[in-house]
């Protein structure tokens, strides 16, 4: 039972997370190769490095947070970096100045992250982008009942997978993507894919 995460606990999370995109980077850009610019991996292996240096150095969650998103905001240019910097961002709203959440914590923060992002794009579930893993990710940490942080997270790295798995019968209605029109189905969304692998790191490194 994991009532409460901690600074480090959060830190081995972005930890985790950086590695598992930096190992399937290749992947991540082959996919978008099918119907977009083929860069995905490289740029969400970009932007993770970063926010993970900025983690390493925070003392309290509302800071560290606010730091992580400015940083990769300020030094990577793209959308992937737009809306990983609003998550952060997000996060940080979400959150006080302390250096442990609870459940509801966590709960709050990830509902203040997906809130911030809606803000930066119109792209919604169904449109065949990262909003297919991130929207029941999120649905599924603020609707569950549990008290157990390494639970919730484990039901929202399955919905993110499931929602990233669910792009590959869709038609792109974003970005580059869109012009392929009926040709963009039967490929998953490179985005859905890395956001979905972000929440899969941060439920393992929380087991």
């Amino acid at each position: 039972m994991k009532n409460t995460i901690s600074l480090a606990d959060f830190k081995a999370m972005i930890d985790n997370a950086l590695q598992q995109i930096k190992a399937r980077e290749d992947e991540f850009s082959q996919l978008d190769a099918v119907i977009g610019d083929g860069d995905h991996g490289q740029a969400i292996a970009t932007a993770m490095s970063v926010v993970a240096e900025k983690a390493a150095t925070g003392s309290a969650f509302k800071s560290m947070l606010g730091d992580m998103g400015m940083e990769v905001l300020m030094q990577v240019s793209g959308s992937t970096s737009t809306l990983l910097g609003a998550l952060f961002l997000g996060m940080s709203d979400g959150v006080g100045e302390v250096t442990e959440l609870s459940a509801t914590d966590v709960k709050k923060m990830f509902a203040s992250a997906l809130k911030n992002v809606l803000m930066q794009t119109k792209a919604k579930v169904g449109d065949k982008t990262m909003m297919d893993a991130l929207q029941p990710a999120v649905d599924a940490i603020v609707g569950s009942s549990s008290e157990d942080i390494a639970e919730i997270l484990k039901g929202a790295a399955e919905a993110a997978i499931a929602g990233a798995e669910a792009t590959i019968e869709m038609k792109a209605n974003f970005g580059r993507a869109r012009n392929y029109g009926e040709k963009s189905i039967g490929t998953m969304d490179s985005g859905a894919a890395s956001w979905s692998c972000m929440f899969a790191a941060f439920a393992e490194a929380i087991e």
